[in-house]
């Protein structure tokens, strides 16, 4: 198991409110590195009041340069697949109280005003678009 220590920021996470207006994303999560061990203990607690404890997650290895197989998240651990078929800005989330979380994860080098752009259409009700779409579209605009 990896190890983490007590997180030391908070998720930087824009979820959809809750509405009958189903989408493709749940919403979208800027982590401050590429590392997991790091970043995913803060956005499991931030997600835990809405979707319950997260069982698992799914991410493209390829987004992350160390691919634990599992994460420690407080007194448990959360493991991880990889599957290099997922879009790469993509995680998964599995959970006890909601199936599963589908967040458009923006790379940490993303400047802020991009960020902030993605963030707010991944987490639009109704949002048909996919991660590979909103990041296509994102990098279209900064051109």
């Amino acid at each position: 198991m990896t190890s983490t220590t007590a997180p030391t920021h908070q998720a930087r996470l824009t979820l959809t409110p809750n509405t009958a207006l189903a989408g493709l994303l749940d919403g979208a999560w800027w982590p401050y590195s590429r590392d997991l061990a790091t970043e995913l203990p803060p956005l499991v607690d931030a997600l835990r009041a809405r979707w319950g404890r997260v069982t698992r997650v799914t991410a493209n290895p390829a987004s992350w340069p160390v691919a634990p197989r599992e994460v420690a998240v407080g007194e448990y651990a959360v493991p991880v697949g990889w599957f290099t078929g997922q879009d790469l800005d993509t995680m998964m989330l599995l959970s006890y109280g909601l199936t599963r979380c589908d967040l458009l994860v923006i790379p940490p080098e993303t400047e802020p005003a991009s960020a902030a752009r993605l963030m707010a259409a991944a987490s639009t009700p109704g949002n048909l678009h996919t991660t590979g779409t909103l990041m296509a579209g994102e990098e279209t605009s900064i051109r």
